[in-house]
């Protein structure tokens, strides 16, 4: 998937599905330069030394980058939305880790998170044939907490009534078992499984990213703020797992309360044309045995 849309007057998207695979070496630097880019305006110090902000071609091949640009080209947001394959039984689960969000300062409180952190999902979903969607976020940023709490669908841990079910558990394990790479958590940090806390976060490349309580951005409803400040340590640097999923009703959420109106035809148009190259297209091609299609060869009658 490689989509360009606008969103408004002032900015266009673009998501790019796992460059490192497809991407020529020029198109994959001037990309990454991007991230760098919004990432120096955002870090007050340091610099972060994992994921896509590596430079290793390998680091970009399973990554889904949603790229949000003034309409001069300029980049100023992002989010490195990370693609797991969970080993579960009896089936494999895929899920999508909402990843790395960066924002330019000057940018902020401009309605851009309906972007960064539910677009991609949505077009997910509804290239997968509206099959639910599993989602992992690692924050501490009550903000966030609340807004993917408020997104996606049966959240856990959340401060609202939340249920943690066996599913929540057994892939909170393998993520934590397997995937600690994805979002930079050494292997030293600890997980509380009963609230989903992972505790001593910052040791395995994201240290820069450590907050204090007061730089934290809160959300606008207080519940969110409590329970990050009763559940996390961030003296020590701890973060919340949170599970959740791009199901039929997220979907009616993520329409109808946090895309702007202006953006739903767009995004709609959008999401026809994701469906057309991976449902109706195929199934054109298919039914077309005289023509060959990638691998399919047509078939042949008669004798040699």
């Amino acid at each position: 998937m490689d989509v360009t849309l606008r969103t408004g007057a002032d900015y266009t998207v673009r998501i790019v599905e796992r460059p490192g695979l497809w991407m020529d070496e020029a198109a994959l630097a001037a990309l990454s330069a991007d991230l760098r880019r919004i990432a120096a305006r955002t870090l007050e110090a340091g610099s972060l030394t994992y994921g896509v902000f590596s430079g290793k071609k390998e680091a970009m091949e399973a990554v889904i980058i949603t790229l949000v640009s003034r309409r001069d080209g300029t980049p100023v947001a992002f989010n490195a939305l990370a693609v797991m394959k969970l080993d579960t039984a009896p089936h494999p689960t895929d899920m999508l880790h909402l990843g790395l969000v960066m924002v330019d300062a000057d940018e902020r409180s401009k309605n851009l998170s309906w972007v960064l952190y539910g677009l991609t999902c949505f077009l997910i979903f509804f290239r997968r044939q509206f099959r639910p969607v599993w989602v992992s976020n690692v924050t501490q940023v009550p903000a966030v907490v609340g807004m993917v709490t408020e997104m996606f669908s049966d959240v856990w841990p959340s401060p609202h009534n939340g249920r943690r079910t066996l599913n929540h558990l057994l892939l909170a394990r393998e993520i934590m078992a397997m995937q600690r790479h994805v979002f930079g958590v050494g292997v030293e940090a600890g997980f509380d499984e009963e609230r989903f806390v992972i505790t001593d976060a910052y040791t395995g490349g994201s240290d820069d990213l450590k907050k204090t309580w007061e730089a934290a951005p809160k959300h606008r409803i207080e519940s969110y703020n409590s329970f990050c400040q009763e559940a996390l340590n961030y003296g020590r640097g701890d973060d919340v797992l949170q599970l959740g999923q791009m199901d039929l009703a997220a979907m009616r959420r993520y329409l109808t309360r946090d895309v702007p109106k202006s953006a739903v035809i767009g995004l709609m148009l959008t999401a026809g044309l994701i469906a057309l190259q991976r449902i109706v297209l195929p199934a054109v091609h298919w039914a077309d045995s005289t023509q060959t299609w990638s691998i399919l060869r047509p078939h042949r009658t008669g004798k040699r």
